[in-house]
């Protein structure tokens, strides 16, 4: 990262050991600064946000990224249950508690745009705006509602198939078998490559493997490529799969939620390549109002051309400013 010094440092916080990275807001004044929590997805870390640390800090934002439990230098639980939405949920809050922060801005993409939605729904009174990307509200599949209501692995598995990925996930020991930490660079080079792109949704086979030697897309070097999996290599990818194994459990335990809105200030941001702007009726959802009435506060869905998944890595200069642009006005 250029132009933007990063610290590291590990806070204990809801019982774990967090690793979290920050950038702008060093020193007594700095920390007087506003405060934006960024929350990566799967399978990533704090680096990620590596670009919008810089943009955000260079323009008076103090920015925490903590790698979430399981990931990278955070702690990683052994019980599959460590891993609910409520636990990672418990974490966000008991950081800020430790750093002192009673209100924050929150950016989230994949599992840390599902994790900020939750976030927002237990806690918003801890959120002062937010700016999720690639992942929206999806009530159907994140909270138990009604008679007819249906199981998100259910739901899954009746639109792509026992092959998708989150099918795949569900049994302990079985993802570890294609994930394991010898294999981490050739993984993170195929997901972060092609695995989530729109044409890799069912189907019996993933997309075609790019060489471990083909050329990188622009936005990615083989130094990023190796800081992940360096990570990878020594923690493994049960921690992150295990938000997979989750997913039900997160759907029964967030019943109590089944009709509450995020009533947050809310931007979303999602490529038009991307995996999950193509489920069935999302593009509806999010265009014709639905999403809107389960976040009465969204002020915009911003869809990039030529984004995939990893949109703020991909598009950085563009996210970044979509950010900027919507937090500045709080």
């Amino acid at each position: 990262m250029e132009g933007a010094a990063v610290r590291h440092r590990t806070v204990e916080a809801n019982g774990i050991s967090m690793h979290v990275a920050e950038a702008g807001g060093d020193g007594a004044e700095g920390t007087q600064r506003p405060a934006v929590v960024f929350l990566h997805g799967f399978p990533e870390l704090w680096y990620s946000w590596r670009h919008q640390m810089e943009h955000l800090a260079a323009r008076g934002y103090r920015c925490i990224t903590p790698d979430l439990r399981g990931y990278g230098g955070t702690t990683a639980p052994p019980e599959v249950s460590s891993y609910s939405a409520f636990h990672v949920v418990g974490d966000v809050g008991a950081l800020l508690d430790a750093l002192g922060l009673n209100k924050v801005f929150v950016v989230g993409h994949d599992w840390g745009s599902l994790i900020a939605w939750y976030l927002c729904l237990f806690r918003p009174d801890r959120v002062t705006a937010l700016v999720n990307t690639s992942v929206a509200f999806m009530r159907r599949v994140m909270i138990r509602a009604g008679a007819g209501a249906v199981k998100t692995t259910d739901y899954f598995n009746r639109t792509y198939g026992p092959t998708y990925y989150i099918c795949r996930f569900q049994e302990p020991g079985v993802a570890e078998k294609e994930f394991c930490p010898a294999n981490a660079r050739h993984i993170m080079r195929q997901i972060l490559c092609n695995r989530f792109t729109s044409e890799a949704a069912g189907g019996e086979k993933p997309p075609p493997a790019a060489d471990d030697d083909s050329p990188l897309p622009p936005w990615l070097t083989e130094a990023d490529v190796d800081y992940f999996a360096s990570e990878f290599e020594r923690t493994g990818f049960t921690g992150a799969i295990n938000y997979y194994r989750n997913m039900d459990r997160n759907w029964e335990l967030a019943a109590p939620w089944a009709d509450a809105k995020v009533r947050v200030p809310t931007k979303f941001i999602v490529g038009d390549g991307d995996l999950t702007y193509h489920y069935p009726g999302i593009q509806d959802y999010l265009h014709k109002g639905g999403f809107k009435a389960d976040v009465p506060l969204l002020e915009n869905v911003v869809v990039i051309p030529g984004a995939g998944h990893f949109i703020q890595q991909e598009k950085a200069d563009e996210v970044s400013k979509h950010i900027h642009d919507f937090i500045a006005k709080f």
